[in-house]
């Protein structure tokens, strides 16, 4: 599965992303040939090698005819010229995506309906070219999936059809939401709504960049000078490293004395009920040499205020301490095995192959408590099987 990261460490535009996935090996010749297909004149383009604070970047450019006059557009006007076009069925679907949630954010900022919002910069050529251009470059170089990173947005004020707004844009800001925005000191715009627009119809996530073997990078250049970093996007391209799982979970932890044992169980209880992936204690010594116990409780992050109100609750404490953290994890899965004490699963972990696999304690007890066997033979038991297996 080839994957596209987009690196939005100086924001995004449409040139920009198309730019970049030249750089990356998409086939520029091929690409103007395939947008000939669009039923649009008055514009000419060209791809142009640069250096942005002395990093070389290709540029895409979308050159206008000044003499031929381009009309303001409705969402219809634009999904008319997609489907006149003779592009893919998927690259028009893609495409009008992109322009549907241009429209909805209009719609939102203005007040009004998606049917009659007028597309002033975006509807222009440039912007229909720019999403057209992003579209099929991802399709000729085989991107299965995009994956974008948080997204800097700049700071400042921006000169609109509309007058002087701030950064972002309204529609610019309802587009990004959802989206996990990265703190920028550089002034002015640095992701466009195209850009955006493009970026959240087309990515699955936003965040860090993923366990990935990386075949080819490209960076497209913007036109706008950076002051504190070169206005360039950068896209990697490459397959996913098979190197497990990963995600984040929170551990809250608390120090807690003058409680007794039944207690500390009780709340244990309580808390793998409230969903807590795992609750552990530790004993320590505390402050003027009381003896007392380290209470750890690890859960997913949604699930954190839930838990913690249930440490209150059953704990003499007064204060639980909060940390974020990054899990890896191995891949799982089940397979069943016979045993002569009955089906077993196994839990296999996963990591570039099995890693580990163990039975599953439950159906061990299980078949244990069925049979009236040592719990140990039947793991055991389970264990020899799986082993045979040649798994």
């Amino acid at each position: 599965m080839t994957t596209a990261y987009f690196d939005c460490f100086s924001g995004a535009a449409g040139d920009m992303i198309v730019g970049a996935l030249v750089d990356a090996g998409a086939d520029a010749t091929a690409l103007q040939e395939r947008l000939a297909a669009l039923p649009v004149s008055g514009y000419q383009l060209s791809f142009e090698k640069i250096t942005k604070q002395g990093f070389a970047a290709t540029r895409f450019v979308v050159d206008l005819d000044k003499t031929e006059k381009q009309p303001h557009r409705h969402l219809k006007n634009i999904v008319s010229i997609l489907d006149e076009s003779g592009l893919p069925e998927g690259v028009k679907k893609k495409a009008k995506a992109i322009f549907t949630r241009l429209a909805e954010a209009e719609a939102k900022v203005h007040g009004t309906s998606i049917e009659k919002v007028h597309f002033h910069e975006v509807g222009a050529v440039d912007a229909i070219v720019d999403v057209t251009a992003a579209v099929l470059a991802l399709e000729l170089l085989g991107v299965d999936r995009v994956l974008c990173s948080e997204v800097p947005v700049g700071s400042g004020t921006v000169q609109c059809d509309h007058g002087v707004m701030p950064v972002p844009a309204p529609a610019t800001a309802e587009l990004l939401r959802g989206v996990p925005l990265a703190a920028c000191e550089e002034r002015g715009e640095l992701t466009t709504p195209t850009g955006v627009a493009i970026l959240t119809a087309l990515a699955e996530a936003f965040g860090p960049m993923p366990a990935m073997t990386i075949r080819a990078i490209g960076l497209g250049a913007g036109t706008r000078e950076g002051k504190t970093r070169p206005n360039v996007l950068r896209v990697m391209l490459g397959e996913p490293a098979d190197v497990g799982e990963a995600d984040e979970i929170v551990a809250l932890e608390t120090n807690l004395d003058d409680v007794t044992p039944e207690i500390v169980s009780f709340a244990m209880d309580r808390l793998m009920a409230a969903g807590a992936l795992d609750v552990y204690t530790q004993p320590i010594q505390m402050k003027k040499g009381r003896s007392g116990w380290l209470l750890t409780v690890l859960c997913e992050p949604h699930r954190a205020a839930a838990i913690e109100q249930v440490m209150f609750a059953e704990t003499p404490t007064f204060g639980v301490r909060r940390v974020a953290m990054r899990r890896s994890k191995l891949r799982r899965r089940h397979e069943t095995v016979e045993t002569r004490f009955g089906s077993i699963r196994i839990k296999i972990g996963e990591r570039a192959g099995v890693v580990t696999a163990a039975p599953e304690y439950e159906d061990c007890r299980a078949a244990a408590e069925a049979t009236g066997a040592p719990l140990r033979d039947v793991m055991a038991a389970a264990r020899d099987v799986w082993s045979q297996r040649g798994s």
